[in-house]
Protein backbone atom coordinates (compact mmCIF):
# COMPACT_ATOMS: atom_id res chain seq x y z
CA UNK A 1 0.00 0.00 0.00
CA UNK A 2 1.28 3.67 -1.34
CA UNK A 3 1.46 5.57 1.95
CA UNK A 4 2.15 9.35 1.94
CA UNK A 5 3.26 11.60 4.88
CA UNK A 6 3.01 15.40 3.50
CA UNK A 7 5.65 17.20 3.98
CA UNK A 8 4.73 20.44 4.55
CA UNK A 9 7.94 21.59 6.46
CA UNK A 10 6.46 22.19 9.56
CA UNK A 11 5.94 19.10 11.73
CA UNK A 12 8.15 16.63 13.57
CA UNK A 13 7.50 13.48 10.35
CA UNK A 14 10.00 11.58 11.71
CA UNK A 15 7.80 10.28 14.38
CA UNK A 16 4.64 9.83 12.71
CA UNK A 17 6.57 7.22 9.96
CA UNK A 18 7.96 5.68 12.98
CA UNK A 19 4.98 4.84 14.42
CA UNK A 20 3.67 3.50 11.10
CA UNK A 21 6.39 1.18 10.66
CA UNK A 22 5.77 0.23 13.99
CA UNK A 23 2.60 -1.42 12.62
CA UNK A 24 4.50 -2.64 9.58
CA UNK A 25 3.69 -0.35 6.80
CA UNK A 26 6.27 1.95 5.07
CA UNK A 27 5.57 5.19 4.03
CA UNK A 28 7.13 8.32 2.26
CA UNK A 29 7.39 11.88 3.59
CA UNK A 30 7.13 14.22 0.42
CA UNK A 31 5.54 17.32 -1.30
CA UNK A 32 5.53 15.87 -4.66
CA UNK A 33 1.68 16.43 -5.97
CA UNK A 34 2.17 13.07 -8.13
CA UNK A 35 3.10 10.98 -5.36
CA UNK A 36 0.28 12.22 -3.20
CA UNK A 37 -2.49 11.62 -5.41
CA UNK A 38 -1.42 8.28 -5.95
CA UNK A 39 -1.40 7.66 -2.46
CA UNK A 40 -3.83 5.07 -1.10
CA UNK A 41 -3.99 6.91 2.33
CA UNK A 42 -2.56 10.03 2.94
CA UNK A 43 -1.15 11.43 6.56
CA UNK A 44 -1.41 15.45 6.67
CA UNK A 45 0.12 16.62 10.04
CA UNK A 46 0.76 20.32 11.41
CA UNK A 47 2.25 21.66 14.14
CA UNK A 48 2.63 25.73 14.65
CA UNK A 49 0.78 28.73 13.34
CA UNK A 50 -1.91 28.48 10.57
CA UNK A 51 -0.25 31.28 8.55
CA UNK A 52 3.32 29.63 8.19
CA UNK A 53 1.54 26.04 7.32
CA UNK A 54 -0.77 27.78 4.96
CA UNK A 55 2.20 29.65 3.65
CA UNK A 56 4.39 26.43 2.53
CA UNK A 57 1.25 25.27 1.56
CA UNK A 58 0.94 27.44 -0.81
CA UNK A 59 4.72 27.56 -1.74
CA UNK A 60 4.20 24.12 -2.71
CA UNK A 61 1.01 24.45 -4.91
CA UNK A 62 -0.48 21.74 -2.61
CA UNK A 63 -3.79 23.63 -2.12
CA UNK A 64 -5.53 22.35 -5.14
CA UNK A 65 -4.14 18.93 -4.87
CA UNK A 66 -5.32 18.90 -1.05
CA UNK A 67 -9.17 20.03 -2.42
CA UNK A 68 -9.52 17.20 -4.63
CA UNK A 69 -8.17 14.61 -3.17
CA UNK A 70 -10.46 11.60 -2.97
CA UNK A 71 -8.31 8.64 -0.74
CA UNK A 72 -8.77 8.94 3.08
CA UNK A 73 -6.34 11.36 4.56
CA UNK A 74 -6.10 11.96 8.02
CA UNK A 75 -4.81 15.51 9.42
CA UNK A 76 -3.02 15.28 12.93
CA UNK A 77 -3.01 18.24 15.32
CA UNK A 78 -2.81 21.44 13.09
CA UNK A 79 -3.24 19.57 10.32
CA UNK A 80 -6.89 18.70 10.83
CA UNK A 81 -7.84 22.28 12.11
CA UNK A 82 -6.20 23.37 8.45
CA UNK A 83 -9.42 21.08 6.91
CA UNK A 84 -11.28 24.05 8.37
CA UNK A 85 -12.08 27.47 6.48
CA UNK A 86 -10.46 30.09 8.89
CA UNK A 87 -8.40 30.69 11.84
CA UNK A 88 -8.88 33.00 14.00
CA UNK A 89 -5.04 32.89 14.83
CA UNK A 90 -3.28 36.34 14.93
CA UNK A 91 -5.16 38.41 12.14
CA UNK A 92 -6.86 35.32 10.79
CA UNK A 93 -6.11 33.06 8.26
CA UNK A 94 -7.63 31.70 5.20
CA UNK A 95 -7.38 27.45 5.47
CA UNK A 96 -8.22 24.87 3.35
CA UNK A 97 -11.83 24.81 3.43
CA UNK A 98 -13.08 21.32 3.62
CA UNK A 99 -14.91 21.49 6.97
CA UNK A 100 -17.05 24.65 6.63
CA UNK A 101 -16.65 26.23 10.03
CA UNK A 102 -13.45 28.16 11.58
CA UNK A 103 -10.83 27.05 14.25
CA UNK A 104 -10.73 29.39 17.20
CA UNK A 105 -9.11 30.10 20.53
CA UNK A 106 -9.17 27.91 23.54
CA UNK A 107 -10.56 30.39 25.83
CA UNK A 108 -8.26 30.59 28.84
CA UNK A 109 -9.80 29.36 31.81
CA UNK A 110 -8.31 30.57 34.94
CA UNK A 111 -7.90 27.17 36.39
CA UNK A 112 -6.78 25.51 32.92
CA UNK A 113 -3.51 26.45 31.50
CA UNK A 114 -2.80 26.62 27.85
CA UNK A 115 -1.82 25.29 25.62
CA UNK A 116 -3.51 22.34 26.39
CA UNK A 117 -1.29 19.83 26.84
CA UNK A 118 -1.15 16.22 28.41
CA UNK A 119 -3.00 13.20 28.10
CA UNK A 120 -6.99 13.78 27.96
CA UNK A 121 -9.90 11.65 27.23
CA UNK A 122 -12.16 11.53 23.57
CA UNK A 123 -15.60 10.38 23.99
CA UNK A 124 -17.85 9.05 21.09
CA UNK A 125 -21.22 7.63 20.74
CA UNK A 126 -21.03 5.74 17.18
CA UNK A 127 -19.31 2.88 16.18
CA UNK A 128 -16.42 4.13 13.71
CA UNK A 129 -14.44 1.71 12.12
CA UNK A 130 -11.68 4.72 13.31
CA UNK A 131 -12.31 3.77 16.55
CA UNK A 132 -12.25 -0.26 16.21
CA UNK A 133 -11.37 -2.02 19.40
CA UNK A 134 -10.86 1.31 21.49
CA UNK A 135 -12.57 1.35 24.58
CA UNK A 136 -14.76 4.76 25.05
CA UNK A 137 -13.23 7.28 26.52
CA UNK A 138 -9.67 6.48 26.10
CA UNK A 139 -6.88 8.71 26.73
CA UNK A 140 -5.08 10.26 24.10
CA UNK A 141 -1.83 13.00 24.15
CA UNK A 142 -2.97 16.46 22.77
CA UNK A 143 -0.62 19.93 22.88
CA UNK A 144 -2.57 22.77 20.94
CA UNK A 145 -4.46 26.25 21.95
CA UNK A 146 -6.80 26.20 19.09
CA UNK A 147 -9.90 24.09 18.77
CA UNK A 148 -12.56 23.35 16.26
CA UNK A 149 -16.12 23.57 17.65
CA UNK A 150 -18.52 20.66 18.29
CA UNK A 151 -20.21 20.71 14.87
CA UNK A 152 -21.65 18.22 11.70
CA UNK A 153 -18.73 16.25 11.36
CA UNK A 154 -17.65 16.22 14.73
CA UNK A 155 -16.93 12.23 15.46
CA UNK A 156 -15.24 12.90 19.04
CA UNK A 157 -14.99 15.19 21.91
CA UNK A 158 -12.85 16.23 24.19
CA UNK A 159 -13.63 18.43 27.53
CA UNK A 160 -11.02 21.21 28.61
CA UNK A 161 -12.79 23.34 30.11
CA UNK A 162 -15.98 22.93 27.82
CA UNK A 163 -15.98 19.99 25.01
CA UNK A 164 -13.87 20.86 21.81
CA UNK A 165 -14.10 18.39 18.38
CA UNK A 166 -10.80 15.80 18.90
CA UNK A 167 -11.66 13.89 15.79
CA UNK A 168 -13.79 14.72 12.87
CA UNK A 169 -14.85 13.45 9.18
CA UNK A 170 -16.03 14.89 6.35
CA UNK A 171 -16.32 12.08 3.04
CA UNK A 172 -12.34 10.97 3.03
CA UNK A 173 -11.18 13.91 5.00
CA UNK A 174 -10.21 12.78 8.92
CA UNK A 175 -8.92 14.96 11.55
CA UNK A 176 -7.48 14.00 15.25
CA UNK A 177 -6.98 17.26 17.20
CA UNK A 178 -4.60 14.89 19.52
CA UNK A 179 -0.89 13.19 18.46
CA UNK A 180 -1.64 9.78 17.97
CA UNK A 181 2.25 9.21 17.30
CA UNK A 182 2.93 10.24 20.82
CA UNK A 183 -0.10 8.01 22.52
CA UNK A 184 0.91 4.77 23.05
CA UNK A 185 -1.03 1.49 22.09
CA UNK A 186 -4.31 3.21 21.91
CA UNK A 187 -2.61 5.64 19.31
CA UNK A 188 -0.96 3.11 17.49
CA UNK A 189 -4.55 1.37 17.43
CA UNK A 190 -6.13 4.39 15.93
CA UNK A 191 -3.41 4.47 13.31
CA UNK A 192 -3.95 0.86 12.65
CA UNK A 193 -7.75 1.57 11.96
CA UNK A 194 -7.32 4.32 9.51
CA UNK A 195 -4.84 2.61 7.78
CA UNK A 196 -7.01 -0.81 7.14
CA UNK A 197 -10.61 1.38 6.65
Amino acid sequence: MDITIINTGCANLTSIQVAIKKLGYSSTITSNPSMIVNSKKIFFPGVGTAAAAMKKIYDKNLINILKKLTQPILGICLGMQIFSEFSEEGEGTKTVGVFDNCFTYLLKNKNLPLPHMGWNYITFDSIHPLFKNIKKNSRFYFVHSYIIPVNTYTLATTKYGFSFSSVMQKNNFFGVQFHPEKSGNVGSLLLKNFLEM
